[in-house]
C-alpha cells in the first residue's frame, strides 16, 4: 500500500462511487428492463428523494440516531401506514436462509486441482486485499486514526478460509458499507461484529420483515453512499495537480467504472505513477564540473543514478578531452540498482581504455563490491561514504 499514490486512491474511490450509483439505476426499471412510467415512477422516485433528504438533513438537526436507519424506517412506516404499492425487497429476491453447515470441499486434493483453482483464488484475494486496505486508508483519514493493515489482511484471510468451510463466499471490507457504518457513528470493531450478527439474525429469523422493506429506501440510501464515496475534492484540484497525477486519477476511475476490476485499475495506476516518477527522476541527474589545482577534473553528481537516468549520466562525461585524472563524486547522489552499477563499470572502462585514471568518491562500500573493475579504482573515501544498501545486495 505504500506504493499506491494518492491519485490512484482518488481514482479508485471515484470509480467505485460511479459503480454504486450506476447499479442503482436498475431499480428504476421493471423486470423486462423498461423504465418505470406514470405513478409507479413518481412514487418510487418520491420515496428515493425522501430517503436522501432525511439522510442529508437529519444529521444537521441531531446525531443521536443514525440518519440512514431513520430514513429507512420512515419510508417503511409511510408505505405500511397508507398501504402504498411499491416494489419491496421481497419482489426482487428472498433473503431467507439457515445456518450454514460445516463441510470439507468435495474436490480432489491434487496438484491439478490447485493449478485450476489458484489463478482465480489469487485474483479474488488480490481484489479483496486491495479494496480492504484502500478502505482502511479512507476510514483512517475520516476518523483520524491509524489502522493495522497487516492484522486486517491476516484476519481477512483466516475468515475467508473458515467461510469456505461453512459453504460461504469470500468477502472483504467494502467501502460503501464502511461509510454507512462510520456515518452512523461507529468507531470501533464492535460495530462490524454487530452488523454481521444482525445480518445473520435477519436472514435466519427476520427475512419476512426485511422483505417488506421498500426498495426505494435502499436505493436512496445507496445513492447517498455513492455521493459520500465520491472524492469531490479531487474535482477542485484539477487545475492544481500535475498533469501526470490527473491522468492517473482519470485512468483508474475509468478502469474501475467500466471494467469493474478494482485490482487491474489499481495495478495500472501504480504502474503509470511509477513510470512517471522514474521519468521525472531520470531528468534530474546533474553533474557539476571543475578542475582543481592539481589538474584533476571533478564530476560532482546530483540526483539518483538508476536505470532511467543511466543514459543522461553517460552523456555528462567527455572521455577523450578530459585530463588524465578524473574524480567522480557521489556525495549528493545515490546508486540505486544494477543498471547504475553497470553504468559505472562502463564509464570506468572507457577511461581506462584511453589510459586515464578514475577515482570514485563517496561511493558506498556495498556498491564497490559489485563493481567488476573495483580493483582498478583507487582513492575511494571510505570514511565519508554514506551507509545505504542496494536492493541486489542482501545483508
Amino acid at each position: 500500500m505504500r506504493l499506491v499514490p494518492h491519485p490512484v486512491i482518488f481514482g479508485f474511490v471515484n470509480g467505485l462511487a460511479i459503480i454504486i450509483f450506476m447499479s442503482q439505476l436498475a431499480q428504476f426499471k421493471d423486470p423486462s428492463g423498461a423504465w418505470l412510467t406514470g405513478s409507479e415512477m413518481f412514487i418510487f422516485l418520491g420515496f428515493v428523494l425522501l430517503t436522501m433528504v432525511i439522510i442529508w438533513g437529519l444529521p444537521k438537526i441531531t446525531k443521536a440516531v443514525p440518519a440512514s436507519l431513520m430514513a429507512i424506517l420512515s419510508v417503511f412506516g409511510i408505505v405500511a401506514a397508507f398501504g402504498i404499492e411499491t416494489r419491496t425487497v421481497g419482489d426482487i429476491a428472498s433473503i431467507a436462509g439457515g445456518f450454514p453447515p460445516f463441510h470439507i470441499p468435495s474436490v480432489p486434493f491434487s496438484i491439478e486441482t490447485l493449478v485450476i483453482i489458484f489463478p482465480y483464488a489469487a485474483i479474488m484475494a488480490g481484489v479483496g486485499l486491495i479494496e480492504s486496505l484502500l478502505t482502511l486508508n479512507i476510514i483512517d483519514e475520516i476518523t483520524e486514526t491509524r489502522g493495522r493493515g497487516n492484522k486486517e489482511a491476516a484476519a481477512q484471510g483466516i475468515a475467508n478460509i473458515l467461510s469456505g468451510l461453512f459453504s460461504g463466499m469470500g468477502g472483504c471490507a467494502m467501502i460503501g458499507q464502511s461509510l454507512i457504518n462510520i456515518s452512523a457513528g461507529a468507531r470501533a470493531r464492535l460495530s462490524g461484529i454487530v452488523a454481521s450478527v444482525m445480518l445473520l439474525v435477519f436472514i435466519m429469523f427476520g427475512a419476512g420483515l426485511i422483505e417488506q422493506m421498500p426498495m426505494a429506501a435502499l436505493t436512496g440510501l445507496m445513492i447517498m453512499v455513492s455521493v459520500g464515496t465520491f472524492e469531490w475534492a479531487s474535482l477542485r484540484t484539477f487545475n492544481k495537480m500535475p498533469t501526470s497525477d490527473l491522468f492517473v486519477m482519470v485512468v483508474v476511475t475509468l478502469i474501475t467504472a467500466v471494467l469493474h476490476n478494482l485490482a487491474v485499475a489499481v495495478l495500472v495506476g501504480v504502474i503509470i505513477a511509477a513510470l512517471v516518477f522514474a521519468w521525472d527522476n531520470a531528468k534530474r541527474i546533474r553533474a557539476r564540473k571543475h578542475i582543481d589545482e592539481n589538474g584533476a577534473k571533478h564530476y560532482e553528481i546530483y540526483g539518483p543514478l538508476f536505470f532511467g537516468s543511466v543514459t543522461v549520466f553517460n552523456e555528462k562525461f567527455d572521455v577523450l578531452n578530459d585530463p588524465d585524472e578524473i574524480i567522480i563524486d557521489f556525495k549528493e547522489s545515490r546508486v540505486v540498482d544494477m543498471s547504475a552499477i553497470e553504468a559505472l563499470n562502463k564509464i570506468t572502462e572507457r577511461y581506462l581504455k584511453v589510459g586515464k585514471k578514475v577515482h570514485l568518491k563517496h561511493l558506498s562500500p556495498d556498491c564497490r563490491t559489485l563493481l567488476k573493475n573495483a580493483d582498478k579504482i583507487i582513492d575511494v573515501n571510505v570514511l565519508e561514504d554514506p551507509t545505504y544498501h542496494l536492493v541486489v545486495d542482501r545483508v
